[in-house]
């Protein structure tokens, strides 16, 4: 009888494993390429000249050796000045950052916000390594604790200290309510 058993539970666990075990399909291959790098939950460390420039944290990191590109998922990147202290911080939904340059591509609910409390909301920014600038031609939108401004074209400090939006579609003053 314990030999009937044993058979009968062997053969239900050989066919409990035929077809309910479906391998992942990963979405991010595109035209067949495979990622030469993968990494989850990452955490990386931008220096210059010995100094931290930035944190960069991201869910999903793909690194293609053969294009020179890097792309990401779920992006937080902290800057900092030339003392070390945290200065500002990016967000967006995704990112792309070209391995020849460094330059960065926030793409995708972008919010980068400085310590003062200014807010740059827009769809893609572009974060050039050599000048340390953000730029976008995209619509954007600039809260600080004084206006709202909302145009096409930006360009600024990393630290959104000093930023010029090049076409102004709107602007207001605020009572500090009104955020």
């Amino acid at each position: 009888m314990k030999l009937f058993a044993y058979i009968f539970i062997g053969l239900i666990l050989l066919s409990s494993c035929k077809d309910d075990v479906k391998p992942i399909i990963n979405n991010e291959i595109v035209n067949g390429e495979i990622p030469t790098q993968e990494s989850w939950d990452s955490k990386i460390l931008i220096t210059g000249e010995g100094l931290l420039k930035a944190i960069l944290y991201s869910d999903h990191i793909l690194v293609y050796d053969d294009r020179k590109e890097t792309l990401l998922e779920g992006v937080k990147i902290n800057f900092f000045d030339d003392n070390e202290v945290k200065t500002s911080q990016l967000t967006s939904k995704r990112g792309r950052i070209d391995d020849k340059t460094k330059d960065m591509f926030a793409i995708d609910s972008v919010v980068a916000q400085n310590d003062s409390g200014t807010v740059l909301r827009t769809d893609e920014l572009h974060w050039i390594n050599k000048t340390q600038k953000i730029t976008t031609d995209k619509f954007v939108t600039i809260t600080t604790k004084e206006e709202r401004i909302e145009g096409y074209g930006f360009i600024s400090d990393q630290g959104l200290k000093n930023y010029t939006i090049y076409n102004v579609t709107y602007s207001t003053k605020l009572n500090g309510e009104d955020k």
